[in-house]
Parts: C-alpha cells; sequence; structure tokens
C-alpha cells in the first residue's frame, strides 16, 4: 500500500438570493501571471496552514480570494475521494500552491448572504462575481457536487429553523420574493393562496405599511422578519 500526499484544504459556498433565483460566489481559475488560462470557474477554496484551525481558514480564504469579511460560516461536509482531483486540477493546484498533491480533503462551509451586501472590492487579478445555478456549466474540481450538497444542507437547516432562509431576504421583502425563495431551495412550486394563508399565521413575518417603489405593476406590500417574535414563538 502506497501512502499518498495528503493535504486538507477549505472550500467556501456562499449563496445569495437576487429576489427570483439563487447565486453563488464563484471565482475565476487562473494559473500563474503571463501562464496557462485555465478559464473555468471555481469556489473561494485554498489549502489551509499548518498553524492554523478549520473556522480561521475558511475566513481567511474568503478575506484573501474575496475581500469579504465578517461572514458567518456553517461548516456542512467533508469530501475525500480519492478521485475527486482531475489532472486538470492537480496541474493547477500545484502550480499555483508550489507543492505535490496526490490526494486533497476538503471541508466545505456554507453562508448565506443577501445579495444586495456591498461586495468589497477582490484583490488585484481575482475575478469574482455572484453566477445563477441555472447557469453554473461544469466548475473545477468537483464543486458542483458541494453546491449541490449545499442546498441540501440548508434545506436541512431550514427545517429545524426557519428563521436561517430569511438571511438571504433584503430587511424589507414582498410575500412574492419570500414565495419565490422557499420554490428555488425546494424545488418544487408553492400553491400561492397556501403559502399566503400559512405566512400570515407567522407572527415574526410582520406586515409593514409600506409599499414597493419605482415599479411598474401594481405595487406589493412589504413585510419584515423579526427576530425576537421567532424566539419568542419557538418557545
Amino acid at each position: 500500500m502506497s501512502l499518498a500526499v495528503n493535504h486538507i484544504s477549505v472550500d467556501c459556498v456562499v449563496l445569495g438570493f437576487d429576489g427570483e433565483q439563487l447565486r453563488v460566489l464563484l471565482l475565476k481559475r487562473v494559473g500563474e501571471p503571463g501562464g496557462q488560462e485555465f478559464g473555468d470557474m471555481k469556489l473561494p477554496g485554498d489549502l489551509i496552514y499548518t498553524d492554523e484551525n478549520l473556522d480561521d481558514a475558511a475566513k481567511r480564504v474568503l478575506r484573501e480570494l474575496t475581500g469579504m469579511s465578517n461572514i458567518n460560516l456553517l461548516q456542512y461536509k467533508a469530501y475525500g475521494s480519492k478521485d475527486r482531483i482531475t489532472t486538470k486540477d492537480m496541474k493547477w493546484l500545484e502550480q499555483t500552491t508550489r507543492v505535490r498533491v496526490e490526494r486533497i480533503v476538503t471541508i466545505a462551509y456554507l453562508s448565506l448572504l443577501r445579495i444586495s451586501r456591498q461586495l468589497a472590492a477582490p484583490p488585484v487579478g481575482n475575478e469574482v462575481r455572484w453566477v445563477g445555478l441555472d447557469e453554473l456549466g461544469t466548475l473545477a474540481f468537483d464543486h458542483n457536487i458541494l453546491i449541490h450538497d449545499a442546498i441540501e444542507a440548508v434545506r436541512r437547516h431550514a427545517d429545524i429553523d426557519p428563521s436561517y432562509l430569511f438571511n438571504l431576504l433584503p430587511h424589507k421583502f414582498t410575500l412574492l420574493q419570500l414565495r419565490t425563495l422557499y420554490e428555488r431551495i425546494y424545488g418544487k412550486a408553492q400553491d400561492v393562496r397556501n403559502f399566503h394563508k400559512k405566512i400570515s399565521q407567522l407572527d415574526y413575518v410582520v406586515a409593514l405599511d409600506e409599499h414597493e417603489q419605482g415599479v411598474a405593476h401594481r405595487a406589493a406590500r412589504l413585510y419584515r422578519f423579526d427576530r425576537k417574535l421567532f424566539r419568542r414563538a419557538r418557545r
């Protein structure tokens, strides 16, 4: 039995919602300056340092690769299949890290972010963009699988704590936005009447005396999520 050169990395799935579809934050993968252009997209991720723990590594990765900080991250799964690294992926990884890699174990982190939040300027040379889940194509490594599993993790977490999904909505939102979010997360249509009836029974989804502004259609009423009322209802 041969011993592989193993490394541990972290990858971060940052999900956002633009009112119509779910999006994920991706980086364009490039080689060294002036070197080969790899061209495909990847999740923010990197090998961990020997003197840092996993959570700190995930926060560092987001800060260094995307310029983002103060992001809440949830560790949701580990990936260690011996076949998850293709020859192309291996070449890119060794070229950019300057270490020999035969096998890599990845710890995946998840974050839900209001897409309206202003992203900090990424470091020079990094191209960061929000990409719709139906526009992903084939990503680097096994990152399509990581994103698929992240959605499953969101569903499980939201089933236990429904307030989790409100991290994706603006502070003031319409019932259409809320219903569309549920449809995108759970992958199935919601009956409009039944959904509105269900939401009307939730004290922590508070109707405001405000409506949408600057829309061509009939302005919808705005709502907000009240975390204090949610905690009270959970008790």
